[in-house]
């Protein structure tokens, strides 16, 4: 089984346990809409421009909100298990790209439940991470106020500003990864630098 297949069967199987109205860490989500909009990401590509693209917003939510309505939660979280789309059809596709989204996305509800800690995740999974953290971290923390350093056993990447004050983030790879999506409240991450601009960063709107 693939790290995307694996993470994908356990977010599933916490969803059923936690019930449509659990917390996420998505903001304004329920784990209703969590599983909406992982549906909606893979079945409905006419909608799915919304998610990154803001002209397009209203009518991804418009979609997702009928996906709600039309799916009980348990039917919307069956259909969440296999993957849809083009990703059923290619597994290759599958690993490449939903490894990091199902990862994220089973912590949102992990992390949104009391006294949760993080896993202890295979070392291939931690390495795959860490390769995904330097190739895209300009990218995901384009929107970066300072300079970010991340530091992971002995390596770095770089991003954000290239001028004015840096602050080094330090972790495994899987809470760096947390830490690049906009989770940083979350995230089990050491933090380096002035006050004031890692306060500034904690508190910024990063991410894809």
């Amino acid at each position: 089984m693939t790290h995307a297949r694996a993470e994908r069967t356990a977010l599933c199987d916490l969803l059923d346990r936690v019930g449509p109205d659990a917390p996420t860490l998505c903001e304004g989500w329920t784990a209703y809409d969590l599983a909406a909009h992982l549906v909606l990401r893979e079945r409905r590509l006419d909608a799915a421009g919304g998610i990154a693209i803001k002209p397009l917003a209203g009518y991804t939510a418009s979609v997702q909100r009928g996906l709600k309505a039309k799916h009980p939660f348990p039917e919307l979280v069956s259909m969440v298990r296999k993957p849809g789309g083009l990703y059923g059809l290619l597994s290759f596709l599958d690993a490449q790209v939903n490894t990091l989204e199902m990862f994220v996305h089973h912590e949102d509800v992990r992390r949104a439940q009391p006294e949760w800690e993080p896993r202890a995740l295979p070392a291939d999974l931690e390495r795959l991470m860490w390769k995904r953290v330097s190739m895209g971290a300009k990218l995901m923390l384009r929107k970066a106020p300072v300079g970010v350093v991340l530091r992971h056993d002995g390596q770095v990447a770089l991003a954000g500003p290239s001028e004015g004050p840096k602050v080094e983030v330090r972790g495994p790879a899987s809470e760096l990864i947390l830490f690049c999506f906009g989770r940083q409240k979350h995230a089990r991450v050491d933090y380096v630098g002035d006050d004031d601009a890692v306060a500034r960063l904690r508190n910024a709107a990063i991410g894809l």
